[in-house]
């Protein structure tokens, strides 16, 4: 026999942002402690509103399971001592299982006797536990930020303000924080009244009778018909954000679409500034025509039905008013700003205690930049244009504007440069070089913009790695990974010639000269070299199998775009099957016996045998074309030719005897494979190749 399960806490408005992560801890939580009491069940669906999270648990058993379970102790020889009676060991085992040593059995195990002992358990109503654990899952939640309300110590994301606790149609009785459990919950703030829920199965339906749609996915999906009804309906595209629309999705629980419109004469702002302003300040979607340029108008979501619309609408319009003129206003202002203002005040901000200022960094980043760009040999114009934008990337930083909306840092650095009269690869460059800000996110479409980017980051990191500052654990809170990640992207999407090291050296140098480096650089240089291998590595593990990571990985990872391409070809190679795996165990037999090898200079003359005459000769008729190959980052051509060799190779261990008696002979064989086994391991490891 089986009933349905409710537990709903009702709670003062919580914030938003608190709300995923809390209804999967409900779910997550119930569902573990029912595991662990042994009480068998169905489904667990989660659900919530600003108001409430609850979990409805289809199926629970009314009891218990019964167990009956065997648990080996200490051997014979432990359990008893010499006069035949139970040993401290036995004892100590008979109280940790909560039985009596009388019941203990002996059984064989590989030849050693142990005692066992039969624990047994019958299984109580689940009724009788249910408001305990009710209890356990409530006090085992965890938020970003708790609250204490009244004078209770119980702490929570919000004050919780009714429970529903139902097994069946009975009330499990509990209590917390002065509030006691019922089967009586609230509807809509101002369209709903209090109801009851007579069973578990009629909560969903109780609810939305007050005004309350409680089902998550099915509130998502009203506030998207909505919009899209609103947009055909207008002729409009809605630009929705997931971030937003979760967001609002968890401000309200009856949704009801409406627009509203501001001055156009607010167009003259940028759009990003707009954009911005509507989402981050008022949850507000934008509109935009079929060219996607940005109208004069809004959509929000109200938290209620659809009477009285128009005065909602001119409620919000009055809002944004005020909040785009306090944009205008800003935009107007900042542009009286001359950038070399804006730059010398760089130099009162703070960059980090031990790394000086933004303007110190902003001469680290110039520094960097200038000299991956010699490195890189760009043209002059390029070269020109990488020293300004260098010079000036973090001049918006000072703006009223980023202050106000700092996610806008480079859009405005963008828009301002280029009303100062900044050539156009510089302003672009300024707003590129904080690209890619997050996984996915395109990479800088020009080059300045891409040295820049990778100088302002390897800065960061350098200088973070020389005092001390490495990410540990889920610990980055300077967001390393996710800046080395993207140099990382940056070389492989723009075929960037310069390597991991040209990198890592150019920014050591700088930091040694311009900052206060407290480690040594070969210590630094090591730990970056770790840091950004685990970087390639997690890029390659999204297409390739973990073994062919590891291979190609094990040939080096400086340059990124050669890492990526031999993966992808040797990937590309596995997954023919058999016709690979005897060119794999091939090289492998070639890579054992390199091991025993004193040097690595082969002299023909010391062949003697048909068999090593003829490998070496494969092998050095393919190595010209195999080396060009590989520098010019023809992956797949360079494995063909390497492959080659592979009827050479097994006809050389058919017919030769390496370790031959003769000391000469032995030594030449070996430095042979040596030799081949050094070019072979330019490309992977392919002794870690698995199957």
């Amino acid at each position: 026999m089986s009933k349905d399960l409710l537990f709903e806490i009702g709670l003062e408005e919580v914030p938003a942002r608190f709300i995923p992560n809390a209804i999967q801890q409900l779910k997550e939580r119930m569902a573990a402690w029912l595991d662990s009491s042994r009480i068998a069940y169905g489904a667990v669906e989660a659900y919530a509103t600003p108001r409430r999270l609850a979990v409805l648990v289809k199926e629970v058993a009314e009891k218990q399971e019964d167990i009956n379970e065997e648990v080996k102790g200490p051997s014979r020889k432990i359990a008893l001592d010499e006069a035949g009676n139970w040993s401290k060991a036995a004892l100590g085992f008979a109280r940790s299982q909560g039985v009596d040593p009388e019941q203990f059995t002996f059984k064989e195990l590989g030849g050693v006797e142990y005692i066992y002992a039969t624990k047994s358990s019958v299984g109580v109503p689940t009724a009788e536990v249910l408001s305990e654990g009710l209890l356990h899952v409530l006090h085992a939640m965890t938020f970003p930020k708790f609250m204490r309300w009244a004078s209770y110590d119980f702490k929570f994301v919000r004050p919780i303000r009714w429970l529903i606790a139902l097994f069946g149609s009975d009330i499990i009785n509990l209590e917390i924080a002065g509030v006691q459990s019922g089967n009586v919950t609230r509807g809509h703030r101002f369209l709903g009244q209090d109801a009851v829920v007579e069973r578990p199965a009629d909560y969903v339906e109780v609810l939305r009778k007050q005004h309350v749609i409680v089902d998550i996915e099915e509130r998502q999906a009203l506030i998207v018909k909505q919009i899209e009804a609103l947009a055909a309906e207008k002729d409009w595209t809605i630009a929705i954000k997931d971030d937003l629309l979760e967001e609002v999705l968890y401000l309200v629980e009856t949704p009801t679409v409406l627009f509203g419109g501001f001055d156009p004469s607010f167009l003259n702002i940028p759009k990003d500034v707009l954009i911005t302003s509507m989402r981050e300040h008022q949850r507000y979607f934008p509109v935009l025509d079929r060219a996607g340029e940005l109208l004069p108008y809004f959509v929000t979501v109200r938290n209620g039905g659809s009477q009285s619309l128009e005065v909602i609408a001119k409620g919000n319009e009055k809002v944004l008013r005020a909040r785009l003129s306090d944009a205008k206003f800003f935009y107007e202002e900042d542009q009286k700003l001359e950038i070399k203002d804006a730059l010398s005040k760089l130099e009162s901000i703070v960059f980090h205690e031990e790394l000086g200022t933004v303007g110190d960094k902003v001469r680290r980043i110039r520094r960097i930049a200038d000299a991956l760009a010699e490195k890189l040999r760009v043209s002059p114009d390029t070269q020109e244009s990488v020293s300004r934008a260098a010079d000036i990337c973090k001049f918006d930083l000072v703006t009223q504007m980023v202050y106000e909306f700092p996610e806008l840092q480079g859009v405005m650095g963008e828009d301002y440069a280029r009303k100062a009269g900044e050539k156009e690869e510089v302003a672009r460059a300024v707003f590129e070089h904080y690209q890619p800000r997050f996984a996915g996110e395109t990479v800088p479409s020009t080059n300045a913009g891409a040295i820049v980017s990778i100088a302002d980051k390897i800065d960061t990191i350098t200088g973070c790695f020389s005092i001390g500052i490495i990410p540990t654990g889920s610990q980055d809170p300077y967001a390393l990974r996710r800046q080395a990640a993207g140099i990382v992207q940056i070389l492989l999407d723009r075929k960037l010639s310069a390597t991991l090291s040209d990198v890592f050296n150019i920014a050591i140098d700088v930091h040694g000269t311009l900052g206060n480096m407290k480690r040594s650089d070969d210590e630094i240089r090591k730990e970056l070299h770790e840091f950004f291998g685990l970087r390639v590595k997690k890029l390659l593990s999204e297409t390739l199998r973990y073994d062919v990571v590891d291979a190609v990985l094990a040939a080096g990872f400086d340059d990124v775009a050669s890492v990526v391409n031999r993966g992808a070809a040797l990937m590309a190679a596995v997954q023919t099957g058999d016709r690979f795996k005897s060119t794999v165990e091939s090289f492998n037999r070639v890579s054992n016996l390199a091991t025993k090898a004193i040097h690595k200079s082969v002299n023909t003359g010391e062949f003697t045998e048909q068999g090593e005459k003829a490998l070496y000769e494969a092998w050095y008729g393919a190595y010209e074309s195999y080396n060009a190959a590989l520098q010019e980052g023809d992956a797949t051509q360079a494995l063909a030719l390497a492959s080659s060799i592979t009827p050479a190779v097994t006809a050389f261990f058919d017919s030769v005897m390496v370790m031959a008696e003769d000391d000469a002979v032995r030594n030449n064989r070996l430095a042979l494979l040596a030799a081949i086994d050094s070019e072979l391991k330019r490309f992977a490891d392919f002794s870690k190749l698995v199957g």
